[in-house]
């Protein structure tokens, strides 16, 4: 069915320049923080800690995606690098949902495999999942810093990073597909800036 009275491939062009402009102008409002953000990864690392990551959805995949480029390579042969998907085994997930509750399907495991020194990275484009809030809260009280991606005005995931401790990427937008299209783009950023600082690599 054809939206806004354009024919299917209007709309898809329309598609591509909508989300190409989110993304250029994006980069020029957040590129000194992904570079910022690279670094909290590296020094994290350098420190003998771990990164571990979470999201819904979309925004889950985005965060098992950046785990595999961490652990196994992104763009150059280097050592795996430790990080974590929350949310993966079915069996803790069921569990918890089933004897808690879905909300704290994620702050389980960061209470269980979350150390001082990490660092947690979480991933809503509209900054309002509940999970993740538990999640970022349990990571406040262990001890991690957070490294926040989210969308729209932050929602309240936005309110709890700590000036001095976190950092929040928001991409200004209130379209989800588009927020996460910028998100995986930001996540590359930050992987081939992670591989250039602490190896040498990357374009």
């Amino acid at each position: 069915m054809e939206q806004h009275g354009q024919d299917p491939t209007t709309r898809i062009v329309g598609l591509f320049n909508e989300s190409a402009e989110l993304k250029r102008r994006t980069g020029e409002e957040l590129a000194p923080t992904i570079v910022e953000a690279a670094r909290l990864i590296r020094e994290t690392l350098l420190a003998g800690n771990k990164v571990l990551a979470c999201g819904n959805g979309g925004s889950a995949g985005d965060a098992q995606h950046f785990v595999g480029e961490l652990v196994n390579r992104f763009e150059i042969e280097r050592p795996p690098l430790p990080a974590i998907a929350l949310g993966t085994n079915p069996v803790t997930v069921s569990a918890t949902a089933n004897d808690y509750s879905f909300e704290e399907i994620y702050a389980k495991e960061v209470q269980a495999l979350g150390q001082a020194g990490d660092l947690l990275m979480v991933i809503s484009t509209s900054g309002q999942s509940a999970n993740i809030l538990q999640a970022a809260e349990a990571a406040i009280e262990r001890g991690l810093r957070l490294l926040v991606l989210t969308g729209a005005d932050g929602g309240e995931l936005a309110d709890l990073a700590r000036p001095e401790e976190d950092l929040v990427l928001r991409v200004d937008s209130r379209t989800t597909a588009r927020i996460q299209e910028v998100h995986i783009l930001i996540l590359h950023g930050l992987c081939t800036l992670v591989d250039q600082e602490l190896f040498g690599g990357g374009a």
